[in-house]
């Protein structure tokens, strides 16, 4: 963990839900990707901070996944929704299929 002020965390955590809540899906409509729903933008940027299926990392029980990350798994994910926003869908289907794959399923066509 890199030890945060707690307002740059804080000002991390409300980037991320507005990247995933707005942002994200918003260009997903517009461009065409191949996602377009926040739950799954949220299951992209999570899988990509823990390095495997989130849920398998973090406590479902325990509230929000994201606030469960660490800092630097915090600035990772939002740095990667940002990196979303500029490289579109080619990006996100790469992050879609790694996801996808840790889940032992299929990637989308």
């Amino acid at each position: 963990m890199s030890g945060l002020e707690p307002a740059r965390r804080a000002a991390l955590l409300e980037r991320y839900r507005a990247l995933v809540d707005g942002d994200l899906p918003e260009a997903a409509r517009r461009d065409g990707w191949v996602l377009r729903l926040n739950h799954c933008f949220g299951r992209v940027l999570l899988d990509d901070a823990v390095g495997g299926c989130w849920y398998d990392h973090l406590d479902r029980r325990a509230g929000a996944a994201y606030r469960q990350l660490d800092d630097d798994q915090l600035q990772g994910a939002v740095a990667l929704g940002e990196r979303l926003l500029t490289e579109g869908d080619p990006l996100l289907r790469e992050l879609d299929a790694r996801s996808l794959a840790w889940r032992g399923k299929r990637p989308k066509r």
